[in-house]
């Protein structure tokens, strides 16, 4: 018998073990899932969470109700991938030899990288919101705070859900002026890119929603240090950005195994083909969402059409037959934008978003790149679609896992 094994249980892995026990016969592959985390996260949750919007328990479930039980489940910390000899070192001793491995180890936050982020005030009034514990300790905050000046802060590319910092900006203007408060709060967006996102045209929508809600926006900041004892941040070029609470995104990196093993780029990501999710280094080691070094979106949508690409590419690599060099980078977002609206974006490697309808051409129902309270209302429906579709590796009616041109204003692009 062979062995297939999946490193991480978080959305690509759990998609990739549901998706495969499907695929591959039993009595020829065993199939087993690593884990030192038995909680499962619901992790575009944790934007809501600071807002009282979502409760901790919709956020997380225990994710072995998830593994499917023809899969062998192992809870344990990865120690070290070794592929010169096939297999996987365990923290407990045990080794796990396989045929082919599927690594899907995700990314974390690195406070520690910048100076004087992760210092005696963070979770005090420097805070994250990409974890569920920061999350949580945000939202106490927030419970309390009398206002001032806030602080949503980018510090590097690539990061996950790009958007995601820019929607608790916007947030943020609807929650404090819910309160009544707004005007007691200064917001600043701070990122290191030269605007507000990483297209062109969502960054024009985008900077327009950031004026209209009075968000002021400092651009091509590259941080050197947090000045946590006189609440600033400082970049390279000695700009300086006061802050009273201070929500940053840290840098983002891959899984400490890949370091470990030798296996991954500076911030710990695979390098992988970005069109059949192989690794570039071992022909029988595939890698899937974040855990990636893919030029795409660190998103869960982005995640759900690489693992139905990939399960293909797995049987096809089973049955020595090419790799279909078939995943485009597509990426499909909501992005709230407060007071119930919210944008769709819709692009990939090769197309940035556009106007248009989706999921259907001319009809929709959804709008892209366009406010509307319908796109808000498929943002709170994508929580029951992950735990009860998506993670499962059930296919989305209507949406496909490449891009569709189809009801898309391309031509605006070049004007």
């Amino acid at each position: 018998m062979k062995n297939l094994v999946i490193l991480g249980a978080g959305t690509s892995g759990t998609m990739m073990a549901n998706h495969l026990v499907k695929k591959l016969p039993k009595k020829d592959w065993k199939i087993s899932i690593v884990d030192q985390c038995e909680t499962h996260y619901y992790q575009p949750g944790f934007l809501f969470l600071p807002f009282d919007i979502y409760t901790s328990k919709q956020v997380k479930k225990n994710g072995k109700k998830f593994i499917p039980k023809a899969v062998d489940y192992i809870n344990e910390k990865i120690e070290r991938i070794v592929p010169e000899e096939n297999n996987v070192q365990l923290a407990n001793g045990k080794v796990l030899a396989y045929d082919i491995l599927i690594i899907a180890t995700g990314t974390d936050i690195a406070p520690e990288e910048v100076e004087g982020m992760k210092g005696p005030k963070w979770h005090e009034n420097i805070f994250d919101f990409y974890t569920y514990k920061g999350a949580k300790a945000l939202r106490n905050k927030l419970r309390e705070w009398e206002g001032g000046k806030l602080v949503v802060h980018i510090t590097e590319m690539p990061i996950k859900c790009p958007v995601a910092p820019l929607e608790f900006a916007f947030l943020a203007d609807s929650y404090f002026k819910n309160k009544g408060m707004r005007d007691k709060v200064d917001i600043t967006f701070v990122t290191p890119l030269g605007g507000a996102f990483t297209k062109p045209r969502a960054t024009a929508a985008l900077h327009h929603l950031l004026e209209e809600k009075g968000i002021s926006e400092v651009t091509d900041f590259a941080i050197e240090r947090v000045d946590y004892k006189n609440n600033k941040i400082i970049d390279y070029a000695d700009t300086e950005v006061e802050y009273d609470l201070l929500v940053t995104v840290p840098t983002n990196m891959g899984d400490s195994v890949i370091e470990r093993s030798g296996l991954g780029d500076d911030l710990n990501f695979v390098p992988t083909n970005k069109a059949t999710l192989q690794s570039l280094n071992h022909e029988n080691i595939f890698a899937i969402g974040d855990a990636t070094n893919l030029p795409a979106s660190k998103a869960g949508s982005v995640a759900h059409f690489e693992a139905e690409i990939l399960t293909e590419n797995i049987v096809r690599y089973i049955e020595g037959i090419p790799l279909k060099e078939e995943f485009d980078g597509h990426a499909n977002c909501f992005v709230e934008t407060g007071n119930g609206k919210a944008l769709l974006i819709d692009f990939n490697y090769t197309h940035e978003p556009v106007e248009g309808t989706f999921p259907f051409p001319g009809v929709g129902p959804l709008q892209l790149l366009k406010e509307s309270h319908a796109n808000h209302m498929g943002k709170m429906a994508f929580r029951w679609i992950y735990w009860n579709m998506l993670i499962k590796g059930i296919h989305i009616p209507f949406v496909s896992a490449t891009m569709s041109e189809k009801g898309k204003h391309f031509e605006e692009e070049v004007q």
